[in-house]
Order: C-alpha cells, then structure tokens, then sequence
C-alpha cells in the first residue's frame, strides 16, 4: 500500500501566486525522488471551529487562507529516503528559504492508509 504525507498551513492571500510558483518548483522535486502525486489546495469550504478546526490548527491569522497538500507515495521506505535526498538537493534549500508562509505554524505527518479507493 502507498504512504502519504498532509500538510496544512496557512498563507497570507495576497500571497497565492506566489505558493503556486513555489508549489511548482518544489513539488517536481517530490516527483523526481520518487513520489506518485502531489496535490496542493486553497482553500474553498473551510469554516471556523469553536474547538476544532483547520484555522485554529494553524492559528490563521486575518488575511489568511488555508492550504491543505499531499504527497503519495509508493511506500514509507521510498519517502524516507526521498526524504533524506531531497532535504540534501541545493534546489530544495534554495526554494525552502523562498516559503511564502510562516512554516512554523504548518503542521504535517506520515500516514499509512487504512482504506484506498478509487474510481
């Protein structure tokens, strides 16, 4: 079965062309390391909790918006060691000090799937 990383983040909305242009130099990277897709979300339908939600997660502030990413790949040990290389590759160092957001309050993880469907 495949693994997948999720990202949440939030990003200053004047600041959407510039994640799609950094979305476009980093994500072939997880790709030529040996992902199988990499998906990057704005957000459309993401209400405000009271105890929960994707804006307290990341303390969205005013004029934010959240983004919600994934990357699949084709095993743990495939990603982690895409990983290792990728946080080695001069390009990614290069575009990590360009993020468009304050990745401190990003949150992420590894997941194996539990179920997997598909059309």
């Amino acid at each position: 079965m495949t693994y997948v990383d999720g990202f949440v983040f939030a990003v200053p909305t004047a600041n959407k062309e510039k994640l799609r242009e950094h979305a476009l130099q980093i994500d072939p990277l997880f790709i030529e390391y040996g992902a199988l897709k990499v998906v990057e979300c704005w957000e459309d339908d993401v209400p405000e909790g009271e105890v929960t939600s994707f804006p307290l997660a990341v303390k969205r502030q005013e004029g934010e918006a959240i983004c919600f990413s994934w990357v699949i790949w084709p095993s743990k040990e495939v990603r982690d060691g895409a990983i290792e290389k990728m946080m080695a590759d001069p390009r990614m160092e290069e575009e990590g000090s360009k993020m468009p957001f304050d990745g401190k309050r990003m949150i992420f993880g590894g997941f194996q799937p539990l179920v997997e469907l598909s059309a």
